[in-house]
């Protein structure tokens, strides 16, 4: 009897190593989420801005020169010869903002592309104009829709498809752990289709975002969302509990802040610049810009990058299939061994790896906690 009392310290003294060891994980996305948030949305700066100035005569030149100048680095001033060449600039996303000097300066502005830098060139410009002793005139060539009004609403999409796509990879890894590979790859494949059907529906019929190109807008949603429930179903094999963290480093923590979606790169620190050229989801904000709102101009290179990362998740469930087997393998050849399910081949009976009288996937905690960790961005 005397051993029942003394059982419950060393009890608690285990639950407790247990519940600490398992904080690490929130801790780290704390840090790691207050690293990429505020490293790349804190202090937004314009550097290199592409900003126009119509007019070819001394005027013009002077006037590009003088901003050029005064900005240090902010901007990147050149001179057009007429309006039309600005507005295919702005329409095709090699500027940001063009200026027609003259006794009725106006602004030409593509809020469509980004409304945060075209209030950044508008506000370089008001103080130009009110210098001239003239308003400003600003006329917006590619406006949002009308249930986008801040242009950030594909941002917040591409928000909730993320989440949908992530947050499933620990269902998959975890509860779905007994299964054959390929069966969790398929899961991924229809999981990404319903999370991108339901984009669909928030992008118009629910919110609005977009008035035409849902065909186009459910492709990208879907190929996006694709690729990274492969990637995370790829990852879990190696990473396990882990898993959760590296998906949410890779598609929250550098993904929603190289995206584009609030800050263009020319707006934020150089690193989360370089990212957008490649990462996904600045692939995906940019190509459903271009797709809604600039007749397709560069839309496929931001498919190519949303294909390349789906390419990358089916190179990521091969190497882990690749890896299952040869645990499996290992753990034939080895008396007393009990091979992890969730490493055995595709059509492989998980029952006979667990071993008589074993639980396929231990008392399940490892797989519950690490559903409840995927929230949160």
């Amino acid at each position: 009897m005397s051993a029942g009392p003394s059982a419950v310290p060393g009890s608690n003294a285990g639950a407790l190593r247990h519940v600490l060891s398992h904080l690490v994980t929130p801790l780290l996305m704390c840090i790691g989420m207050g690293l990429a948030y505020l490293g790349a949305f804190h202090a937004p700066e314009p550097h290199d801005l592409r900003v126009d100035v119509v007019g070819s005569g001394p005027s013009a030149q002077v006037l590009a020169q003088t901003l050029q100048d005064k900005g240090d680095g902010a901007l990147s001033v050149r001179t057009v010869a007429d309006r039309d060449t600005a507005v295919d600039h702005l329409m095709t996303q090699q500027s940001y903002g063009a200026y027609l000097p003259g006794k009725s300066p106006e602004l030409l502005v593509a809020t469509a592309s980004s409304d945060t830098s075209a209030t950044v060139v508008q506000k370089v410009f008001t103080e130009v104009a009110a210098g001239q002793g003239a308003p400003l005139d600003v006329t917006d060539v590619a406006p949002t829709a009308d249930g986008d009004p801040t242009g950030q609403g594909l941002f917040f999409l591409m928000v909730a498809v993320s989440i949908g796509s992530y947050a499933s990879v620990a269902v998959i890894g975890g509860a779905g752990g007994v299964l054959a590979l390929r069966t969790r790859a398929a899961l991924a494949i229809g999981t990404s289709f319903v999370v991108s059907l339901i984009g669909v529906a928030f992008a118009g019929p629910v919110f609005g975002l977009v008035d035409h190109g849902l065909g186009g807008l459910w492709a990208m949603a879907w190929l996006y969302s694709a690729g990274i429930l492969l990637v995370g179903v790829g990852l879990h094999t190696f990473l396990k509990r882990w898993t959760t963290l590296g998906v949410m480093a890779l598609f929250v923590m550098l993904n929603f802040t190289s995206s584009g979606g609030i800050f263009r790169p020319e707006l934020q620190p150089g690193f989360f610049g370089a990212l957008h050229s490649f990462w996904n989801g600045a692939g995906f904000v940019e190509g459903l810009r271009s797709h809604v709102y600039f007749d397709g101009y560069g839309l496929g290179g931001h498919v190519l990058v949303l294909a390349l990362w789906f390419v990358a998740g089916l190179a990521a469930v091969g190497v882990a299939g690749l890896a299952e087997a040869r645990r499996l393998r290992t753990a034939a050849v080895t008396p007393g061994t009990t091979a992890d399910p969730s490493a055995l081949p595709a059509g492989a009976a998980p029952a006979a790896a667990a071993g008589a009288g074993a639980s396929p996937r231990g008392d399940g905690a490892d797989e519950e906690e690490e559903m409840e960790e995927a929230v949160g961005v």
